[in-house]
């Protein structure tokens, strides 16, 4: 008995099996912040911009009855340019939606093909033992599929070990990656 929690102890499944997960969490969450922040900027965009400010600028300055109808001719010119920027900016969010929706899908299909695997892999067997004192309440819920206990040693099955790998690397992820 005493040899099988040696045994057991020396598997490296339950490290491997948190580093994937947070390989998988990590991925999408950089693919989510690129799609964000690539949707934002562009030179055109920001050729524009400085356009527009510059037309209100000079159409600001001219305040005189006499120059009213150049402030006004100013004013359609910026909001002709709004309305390019905008159109632009439409363009350009649907062009870098479509080019990351096709990789989240990959990203969230390869994930849910190896939470399967995995799954297969280890049904009816555990993925790590703990000591039971460390998680005294939980324990029969950590070990559901996996076994019974090795004495004192609760052994953990592979859906609940996803599930709390699956959390915390969520956790991690919103920290680590804003």
């Amino acid at each position: 008995m005493e040899e099988t929690l040696v045994e057991r102890g020396k598997s490296s499944a339950a490290p491997i099996i948190f580093i994937l997960v947070a390989a998988f969490h990590f991925l999408s969450r950089y693919i989510e912040l690129n799609k964000k922040k690539k949707g934002s900027m562009n030179a055109t965009n920001v050729q524009l911009r400085a356009e527009i400010k510059q037309l209100l600028k000079e159409a600001s300055t001219l305040s005189q009855p006499s120059t009213f109808a150049q402030a006004a001719k100013l004013r359609r010119m910026a909001a002709a340019k709004e309305k390019e920027l905008v159109k632009n900016q439409e363009m350009q969010k649907t062009d870098v939606k479509s080019s990351y929706d096709t990789q989240e899908k990959i990203i969230k299909i390869s994930n849910i093909f190896v939470y399967v695997v995995l799954i297969i892999w280890f049904w009816r067997m555990p993925v790590a033992t703990i000591s039971e004192e460390l998680v005294q309440p939980f324990g029969k819920m950590l070990s559901w599929r996996a076994g019974g206990a090795l004495k004192d040693h609760v052994m953990v099955g592979i859906i609940p070990w996803l599930i709390v790998s699956a959390r915390v690397n969520r956790f991690i992820c919103r920290k680590v990656l804003k």
